[in-house]
């Protein structure tokens, strides 16, 4: 069942005189459970797909369906619970509170979603055990490494386990060595049902993927998963064939 659900989505920017087609057009369906890297040049549209699937944008024109729900239309005080439950958010720049700690900032989308200390506090633990950060739950994000903060990001991402996960440039940040580890730490949540893509210029993060988007001049320029389908139909002998023998 796909999870997303793009049809026809159309966002246009006005630079001064000049109108720009950010999203052309765009027809997309993604499966529950994939694991999926958005890539492209600069102004290519990756960056605006991402807000839209975030619900941090809405299009001008076309549909989209997340879990079956159209969430085209829906007021900011909808989309904002649609968010919280079904969508977690990772950064290149961490977007962490400056003066929270990071069991603080963990913690900070169930103290605004409403959930009994209890259950923040049992969620939280497991959370910095999990990402190998109970040594560092009182640190704020100025006595933490890069890499602590995107793990620290994440795990805020995931608290309220969302089925979807949208991480832009996660490992823009981030040495080489530390980048990797992150990396892992996203694909271990992908492992276990996350619906994670990535928006990224690292094409070796990209080819990690199990599907590569590439995007041009906001429109979809090549899906890995279509090339598959049709290298699949080149080899497959019509049904009723045989497959031949020698």
């Amino acid at each position: 069942m796909a999870l997303i659900e793009l049809a026809g989505i159309e966002r246009r920017f006005q630079l001064g005189d000049t109108t720009v087609n950010a999203l052309a057009g765009l027809n997309l369906q993604i499966a529950a459970g994939e694991y999926v890297a958005v890539m492209g040049p600069s102004g290519s549209g990756k960056s605006t797909l991402l807000n839209l699937l975030g619900l941090l944008d809405r299009p001008q024109s076309g549909t989209y369906r997340l879990d079956g729900r159209d969430v085209t239309t829906l007021s900011p005080d909808e989309q904002a619970k649609v968010r919280s439950a079904k969508i977690g958010f990772v950064f290149q720049s961490f977007h962490l509170v400056p003066r929270l700690t990071a069991t603080e900032n963990i913690a900070l989308p169930m103290t605004l979603a409403g959930i009994p200390a209890t259950e923040r506090k049992r969620r939280v633990d497991q959370a910095l055990k999990d990402f190998g950060l109970a040594q560092r739950a009182d640190h704020k994000p100025d006595q933490l490494s890069g890499g602590q903060r995107q793990r620290v990001a994440i795990a805020r991402a995931t608290i309220m386990q969302p089925p979807l996960l949208l991480a832009d440039e996660p490992t823009g940040n981030l040495d080489r060595h530390t980048g990797d580890e992150v990396v892992h730490l996203l694909e271990e949540l992908n492992s276990r049902g996350v619906t994670l893509i990535v928006v990224t210029h690292d094409a070796t993060l990209g080819a990690r993927a199990r599907r590569q988007l590439l995007m041009e001049d906001g429109r979809l320029k090549s899906d890995s998963a279509s090339q598959a389908i049709s290298s699949l139909a080149e080899i497959s002998p019509p049904r009723g064939l045989p497959s031949g023998r020698g």
